[in-house]
């Protein structure tokens, strides 16, 4: 057991390809729903026009399996000027219940360092997504008992970073956040003066997708791997 007094440090992760694989699992269903719309239209417009759905519906189901699903039917009925049969709509529906039930499978190193971690900082998951999905993630990951808060919100901006730090009774100064996302988990964090910590995973949905040119001249920190972030921690409280 760790003997350190616990530190004052609130540590934020993501969820989803922070903490367990997440995009792999939808781009998988994309590839399924291209082929069954395949003989309907181009494959590459039926990604084009899916991803713009997406997007457009953002403000009106948020992020996360059901709201790509939605999409998905959407998508499909607008390709196929509503031709396509029913039986292809529950075979669409039914790709997104097999999304909600596919196993939570954490990344390498996770399983190690978030238990480490919880015994030294207090320590949050903040995602975006259904409520439900994302609780019901964290459950059947393992890892519930190991964070002092789990948020899940509609979006990731600096003000969303800002009513979460007010609620928890922490400042910016003392919060570490970490993700695979520049435009949700970096750039609102820095900018309001925190500690924002990149692990990139391998493939982003395009629209999380940022060039570091864009952060101008935003300070953030990148780990090539979550394994590294004890050390990086230790670091931070020594003043390194």
């Amino acid at each position: 057991m760790n003997s350190r007094p616990r530190s004052d440090l609130l540590v934020g992760f993501d969820a989803d390809d922070t903490l367990w694989h997440n995009e792999r699992l939808f781009t998988d269903t994309q590839e399924r729903f291209r082929a069954l719309l395949r003989r309907h239209c181009e494959e590459t417009i039926i990604e084009q026009r899916l991803y713009e759905t997406e997007v457009r519906n953002l403000a009106h189901y948020g992020y996360g399996v059901k709201a790509f699903t939605l999409s998905m039917v959407e998508t499909a009925i607008d390709l196929t000027e509503g031709a396509i049969p029913g039986a292809e709509i529950n075979e669409i529906l039914d790709m997104g219940r097999e999304m909600l039930r596919a196993p939570v499978e954490l990344l390498d190193g996770v399983a190690d360092v978030i238990p480490t971690l919880a015994g030294r900082y207090r320590l949050m998951v903040i995602t975006k997504g259904d409520l439900l999905d994302q609780e019901t993630k964290v459950a059947r990951s393992g890892l519930g008992d190991h964070f002092d808060f789990v948020e899940v919100v509609s979006r990731k901006d600096r003000g969303t970073y800002e009513r979460l730090l007010e609620a928890h009774g922490a400042r910016p100064g003392g919060f570490v956040m970490v993700g695979n996302s520049l435009r949700s988990d970096v750039l609102p964090v820095a900018e309001m003066g925190a500690v924002a910590v990149h692990i990139p995973y391998h493939t982003t949905w395009a629209h999380e997708e940022m060039d570091d040119q864009a952060l101008g001249e935003v300070p953030f920190t990148r780990l090539e791997r979550i394994a590294e972030v004890p050390a990086f921690l230790a670091r931070l409280e020594n003043g390194a």
